[in-house]
């Protein structure tokens, strides 16, 4: 009898009344949630919306649950048709009882993720690299869900680590197994962050990261289902080419795929569209740039989602007050058309400083001036000199 070992739960399903509670679902709920909580971080922090990928989320999961569940029930479909099928074909719907493909969910969500980006029009490979890390978290929580059904475990082991798996899922008494659930999220934790190094140190764009990030999971996962006894492909055993079941066989295509499509994008350059063109032009739409505060318009453009009004009606008509010009003392007077009343004998001769400084004296005092020498006027020497001294100060 081995010394340590992980025990398996007794149970997956908890009631809340009459409504099924299963642990499976939680765990593909809750990395759904961790991972567009992170996504949604990194695409606001590359400078996109908020709520964008709340939004895009739904198509994606949506699609992904239908590409994992396809995929699963085309490659185990003796398990469900077929004379030597041991469940009914009607279970091949109910996702509950396990069976997701990763990547039938990868590319059927892949398509959903296409449709809204396109709809937005955002790029497909910006938002890629933005939920890579994401997805890693995700398949990482998710795993725990094959722990609560007992499913997917590996060969006999004397590690350990070994997991307990009851006789009605398939275990044999005293006999531990590798618990590869735990050795693809251990794999999958690590490969998030490692994107989230990498991305961070080598500014890696246009789905380079994402390549990263399928190169990195199909590398683990070739390995960990080689350790896998579940009969994939069939009904008491795995369908295998050449020595490797199927699942290995998908993880050397898409892990060369990964390699070729990061090598011939290593030089590519180029603007990524992270906020929707469209959303600009819609009233209250959140501006991405930090910059512009709600409702504020580019400079020059002369508009306002705060008003409707032309620009500048609102400081033409408050101008025109008597309380406006009343609280602005430091604004010159208008000329008045009025004809001024020649200074007498005494103002003539008071400084300069004394008098009221009215736009167009100077000008008025040298019409004066022509007319009093042109009359013959003459000014005695104690009335020209003061004079003189204002028009040479003005």
């Amino acid at each position: 009898m081995p010394l340590a070992s992980i025990p398996s739960p007794s149970q997956g399903v908890w009631y809340l009344g009459i409504i099924p509670i299963r642990a499976y679902a939680l765990c593909i709920v809750l990395g759904v949630i961790v991972a567009v909580w992170l996504s949604e971080r990194r695409w606001r922090a590359r400078g996109g919306q908020k709520g964008t990928i709340i939004d895009i989320a739904v198509p994606a999961v949506i699609f992904g649950l239908i590409g994992g569940r396809l995929y699963h029930v085309i490659t185990d479909w003796q398990t469900y048709f077929g004379s030597r099928a041991i469940k009914e074909p009607i279970q091949a719907l109910f996702i509950w009882e396990g069976g997701l493909g990763i990547w039938g969910a990868i590319a059927l969500g892949g398509v959903g993720v296409w449709l809204a980006a396109r709809r937005r029009g955002l790029s497909m490979t910006a938002l890629a690299d933005t939920i890579a890390p994401g997805i890693a978290f995700a398949q990482a929580i998710g795993r725990w869900g094959n722990w609560f059904n007992q499913e997917l475990y590996g060969s006999p082991t004397t590690l350990p680590w070994g997991l307990e798996i009851d006789v009605d899922h398939g275990g044999e008494p005293g006999v531990l197994y590798h618990p590869t659930f735990l050795y693809e999220s251990l794999w999958d934790v690590a490969l998030g962050f490692v994107l989230i190094y990498l991305g961070r140190r080598l500014a890696l764009h246009h789905g380079r990261l994402f390549a990263l990030y399928v190169a990195g999971y199909t590398l683990g996962r070739f390995w960990i289902e080689g350790l896998r006894i579940d009969p994939v492909g069939g009904v008491d055993h795995a369908v295998e080419f050449l020595g490797l079941r199927i699942n290995q066989w998908t993880s050397i295509v898409l892990f060369v795929g990964a390699l070729v499509y990061f090598w011939a994008t290593r030089n590519k350059t180029g603007e990524e569209i992270v906020v929707s063109p469209s959303s600009r032009y819609e009233p209250g739409a959140e501006s991405a740039d930090p910059a512009h505060a709600s409702g504020q318009a580019d400079p020059g453009t002369g508009e306002s989602s705060d008003s409707t009004e032309p620009s500048g009606s609102t400081e033409s008509s408050a101008a025109d007050t008597p309380e406006s010009r009343a609280s602005a003392p430091d604004e010159p007077a208008q000329a008045d058309d009025t004809p001024k009343a020649e200074p007498t004998s005494e103002e003539a001769g008071a400084p300069a400083s004394a008098r009221e400084d009215v736009p167009g004296d100077a000008e008025q005092d040298a019409d004066q001036a022509s007319d009093q020498d042109a009359d013959g006027a003459k000014l005695s020497d104690a009335d020209a000199e003061p004079a003189t001294k204002e028009k040479n100060s003005r």
